[in-house]
């Protein structure tokens, strides 16, 4: 009993996006506001992109980091929680797997962060999803809700900008409006945001849920400013091969759980992923030897993320 929803302790989790909205019109009010928000193009200086099922936290005097940030979101949800007095701040992109652990890990990042500051409350944002077809979206939002609401911390809901609020209708077909946000870590401040540079690695990143590694992986460790890709291991992907040989639209209509409103670029980013997986069957071995992680920091320079060798 510790979810607080417009300033009141809740008993109950709310089931849907949709009861939340019609008891707590003040969500339709804040969801409003984001979604007048013009979308931002982020480049990659001082960027800390999170891919899905990956969480990042970090804090407003990080001198590496400007802007945590995610996108690419259709059925899955983006969650920030933050911390009002020390401004510590987590952001996760979830898609229905891991979602406890990664709620107690964003929870518990930040309060670490946050000692020593004796005002402030823990707030989380929820940005993301749509009215699908399937209800996906609304499954994921029951979840991430069911798991702060079971948390032994009071947790203030403070922005929730999903499901109907995020539905737009074209042809007749539901599309998200907002398909990422960005955060500025210095403020706090929330804005729908597009990323082209998504950060290094990404299809040694992909592959891990490719592969159904359920777990959220946090990739930052903000008191070094490393961001790294921790050790992960798969079985080697039977048929791999006959995928990398279908068409676009049936990698699109096989492995997306929305095809109709993918962005253009996902076909290509699956079939990177897969290149990744045919090259590397045995990741323990020739990704990560010695049990090593990969460890990228910001070029003084450059400004973007070069790898620690």
């Amino acid at each position: 009993m510790v979810l607080v929803l417009n300033g009141v302790l809740q008993e109950d989790c709310p089931p849907d996006s949709r009861a939340l909205y019609l008891n707590h019109p003040v969500y339709r009010d804040t969801a409003a506001q984001l979604l007048s928000v013009p979308n931002k193009v982020i480049g990659p200086v001082g960027l800390l992109y999170v891919l899905q099922r990956e969480l990042a936290v970090t804090v407003p005097h990080d001198k590496n980091v400007n802007v945590l940030g995610s996108d690419d979101v259709t059925t899955c949800l983006i969650v920030v929680v933050r911390h009002s007095g020390s401004g510590a701040v987590a952001l996760a992109h979830l898609d229905g797997s891991g979602i406890d652990e990664a709620v107690c890990t964003m929870i518990q990042r930040v309060q670490d962060l946050a000692l020593g500051y004796q005002e402030g409350r823990i707030e989380v944002q929820l940005v993301g999803g749509f009215t699908d077809a399937h209800s996906y979206s609304e499954d994921i939002f029951f979840s991430i809700m069911s798991s702060f609401h079971k948390h032994p911390v009071e947790i203030d809901l403070t922005l929730a900008c999903l499901g109907e609020l995020n539905t737009t209708l074209r042809g007749g077909i539901p599309w998200p409006i907002i398909y990422g946000i960005g955060i500025n870590t210095k403020t706090g401040d929330i804005f729908p945001a597009t990323f082209p540079d998504k950060g290094p690695g990404q299809p040694l990143r992909l592959a891990r849920h490719l592969t159904g590694i359920p777990q959220v992986l946090d990739i930052y460790d903000c008191s070094l400013g490393l961001l790294q890709i921790a050790p992960f291991n798969y079985e080697p992907l039977r048929g791999v091969d006959l995928w990398l040989e279908q068409t676009d639209e049936f990698i699109l209509q096989q492995l997306s759980t929305s095809p109709e409103v993918q962005p253009p670029h996902f076909v290509m980013q699956i079939r990177a992923a897969l290149k990744y997986i045919q090259d590397n069957q045995f990741p323990a071995i020739t990704v990560f030897r010695d049990n090593r992680p990969h460890y990228f920091r910001r070029d003084e320079h450059t400004g973007l993320w070069s790898p620690v060798r």
